[in-house]
């Protein structure tokens, strides 16, 4: 059976019989975007690393107690989430900055140094402003803005109400565009 053809739901079940070709190729599947997730949440690579890790392992060890109420990927990303947010109250008192990551504010043009100086240049703009964002809005808007999730998959993945993250996701991009707004009028 071609293990790329089973949907998430089918590999967890798989999963919970001892299947580790399964969960091989749900890592495989989902890595990249819990480690993004983790990565645009905290800013640090190495930490973003060990949450996405323990994150699968956590998935691993609840294959057996697994019932979907919602997509996967919510609740992969929940747990992320999660994790992230226990991180960043254990290093409370080191402030966590997202300038390591550059996002996927990617160049037009590999070819066009400019252009490639002028996205650099947007990227630690926009990541600067996102520092200024408090935990909770800084999450909201990374699930929403970078992952695409709808504002109930953002209210499902943190367990917020879905007014919550409404009015997190309107303050929080109030303030991004007021802090982007300085740097559009002075022309940077």
């Amino acid at each position: 059976m071609d293990l790329k053809s089973l949907t998430d739901e089918q590999l967890m079940s798989a999963i919970a019989q001892g299947g580790m070709a399964e969960f091989g190729e749900l890592v495989t599947r989902h890595q990249e975007k819990a480690f993004a997730l983790a990565l645009r949440t905290l800013g640090q690579w190495d930490l973003a690393e060990d949450i996405s890790q323990e994150a699968f392992l956590r998935v691993y060890r609840s294959a057996k107690r697994y019932h979907p109420k919602a997509k996967f990927t919510t609740w992969l990303y929940r747990i992320v989430v999660n994790l992230c947010l226990d991180e960043k109250r254990k290093a409370k008192r080191t402030p966590i900055g997202l300038s390591e990551y550059s996002g996927n504010l990617e160049s037009k043009s590999e070819d066009d140094p400019v252009a490639i100086l002028e996205t650099e240049e947007r990227k630690k703009v926009v990541w600067k402003a996102m520092e200024k964002l408090n935990k909770r809005e800084r999450v909201a808007v990374v699930l929403h803005r970078f992952h695409g999730l709808s504002h109930a998959e953002v209210a499902s993945t943190t367990g917020w109400s879905q007014s919550a993250v409404e009015s997190l996701l309107v303050r929080s991009y109030q303030k991004l565009r007021k802090e982007l707004e300085k740097y559009k009028n002075s022309g940077k």
